[in-house]
């Protein structure tokens, strides 16, 4: 079996083919992409030449459906992921396996299982299961997100977030029990995903949630801070651009 693995962090390319060679079926990883546009670029000519792809959600340049929109699709598609409950739940339905990471054997060797038994789907069968899943995916706005905590995950509902922060290279969310969790959306990607009826990105590094703020200050150089109803350790600044528009926001 011949494989094309879409993934855009060299250290997870290594992991996911280690595990793999401890599955017992024999699968020849021919070519690794790290985009969506060489990965498109390469379908269009190479599709035929694998019968698998291992395909990751979030690609430097974009998040992977960008690929299964401008190609046809014929292959079976093992998407790895550390994805919501929602997306998770579309692929269970729609016949399309995937691996919530970090990957391992047993998961790999399971879904290879049940690739076999649906190797003799149709091309029409597959395109309307992707065709499903792209529209399960594009739901208006998120309302809830799953973190991870050691080897298991927790389901949040994005009514219970009190803010999301920027930490470096991370984004943080914040509950109402005051407990912090990584997720795996940027802040861009969090302008697109939340409810702005709900949610406010008062600069570069903060997204706060209306029900949790308690009260909001004056603060320096025609700025305002944000004090929320529950405890988190960073100043939740409104930057002076913002201030006009966040103040409309909250009815002030």
């Amino acid at each position: 079996m011949k494989a094309l693995i879409i993934e855009d962090e060299k250290p997870a390319q290594g992991k996911l083919v280690r595990q793999i060679n401890k599955t017992p079926f024999e699968v020849e990883v021919v070519k690794f992409s790290d985009s969506i546009k060489k990965s498109v670029d390469w379908l269009k000519l190479h599709q035929q030449e694998i019968d698998l792809i291992f395909m990751d959600i979030h690609l430097t340049d974009g998040l992977a459906f960008d690929i299964l929109k401008e190609v046809n699709i014929i292959k079976p598609i093992i998407f790895t992921t550390a994805y919501d409950e929602y997306a998770l739940e579309a692929f269970k339905v729609n016949s399309i396996d995937y691996l919530l990471k970090p990957v391992d054997s047993e998961a790999l060797t399971k879904a290879l299982q049940k690739l076999e038994l649906l190797q003799n789907q149709s091309n029409t069968t597959q395109k309307g299961q992707i065709d499903a899943l792209i529209e399960n995916y594009n739901q208006k706005y998120k309302n809830r997100f799953i973190v991870r905590i050691g080897d298991s995950i927790k389901s949040i509902l994005s009514e219970d977030i009190v803010a999301f922060v920027a930490d470096g290279k991370h984004t943080l969310l914040y509950n109402k029990e005051g407990r912090r969790y990584y997720v795996d959306f940027k802040m861009e990607e969090l302008n697109d995903l939340l409810d702005p009826s709900l949610f406010f990105r008062i600069g570069r590094s903060y997204f706060v949630q209306k029900q949790f703020i308690q009260k909001v200050d004056k603060y320096t150089n025609s700025r305002l801070l944000v004090i929320p109803s529950f405890e988190i350790p960073h100043e939740l600044i409104v930057v002076r651009d913002k201030v006009k528009e966040f103040k409309n926001w909250l009815g002030m």
